[in-house]
């Protein structure tokens, strides 16, 4: 594939400061759907039409996620996509999880009565919303009932490491996990009924089985979209291309 795909022009808001990261986002996405390959040069100026900013913000861009393992900088040549295998995907599963399993025991020491209903009515909302059959909604729920765990840890630092994480996958793969993997309203209900009798052991293990259990989903779904084309798909690039 040599050329970008998904070339709907994005919304120009009057006032940005964080150009290089919407850059990188979106260039994340495009890399995470399939529709940049690895092996494939950047080129700079459709990024920067789709985006919907200048020049230099996409090249900020590009070496933040040169940075991320994302795209390797090639002398002279440019940015190209790095490669990505199924095993990078159960890291960072396996990352998250292990981050999000201490945040959760953390929080059963921590949470308070308000936060522990906050949660109670999130998954209410969400029976709701699988009654309806409205994926998004659920997914949406989904991300808040993690959130909340997460606040209710108290432990800001480790937080943002985990979102430092999460951002590698594009947010519609954790939307699509909540509304479409089976398991998940029972999981929540068991790491609600952990965080509610104070047991930590249980709310980390619980939450660390409930995240890393999903790289098999998300690989599913990358393979449907055609991110693994041909039988080296886990191979790296020739040293010869990477700076």
């Amino acid at each position: 594939m040599n050329t970008l795909i998904d070339p709907t022009p994005r919304a120009h808001p009057s006032r940005r400061t964080q150009l290089p990261e919407e850059v990188a986002a979106y260039v994340r996405e495009q890399i995470m759907s399939g529709n940049l390959t690895p092996g494939q040069f950047l080129r700079l100026e459709p990024i920067a039409e789709a985006v919907g900013v200048s020049i230099t913000p996409v090249r900020e861009g590009l070496v933040a996620l040169s940075n991320e393992g994302f795209v390797t900088a090639v002398p002279r040549r440019g940015f190209v996509v790095a490669p990505f295998t199924r095993q990078d995907v159960r890291d960072l599963f396996w990352a998250q999880s292990r981050l999000a399993g201490e945040l959760a025991a953390r929080a059963a020491k921590q949470i308070t009565r308000e936060e522990l209903d906050l949660l109670g009515n999130v998954m209410e909302q969400c029976a709701v919303a699988t009654k309806r059959g409205d994926a998004d909604e659920i997914g949406r729920l989904g991300h808040q009932f993690h959130r909340i765990i997460n606040v209710a840890a108290r432990s800001d630092r480790l937080a943002r490491l985990l979102a430092g994480v999460v951002k590698h996958l594009p947010n519609q793969y954790y939307a699509s996990l909540e509304a479409h993997v089976s398991t998940a309203p029972l999981e929540h209900q068991e790491i609600f009924d952990a965080l509610s009798k104070r047991q930590a052991k249980r709310a980390r293990t619980l939450t660390e089985a409930h995240i890393e259990g999903s790289a098999d989903f998300v690989i599913d779904s990358l393979e449907q979209r055609g991110l693994w084309r041909d039988n080296n798909q886990d191979q790296e690039l020739p040293r010869e291309q990477v700076s």
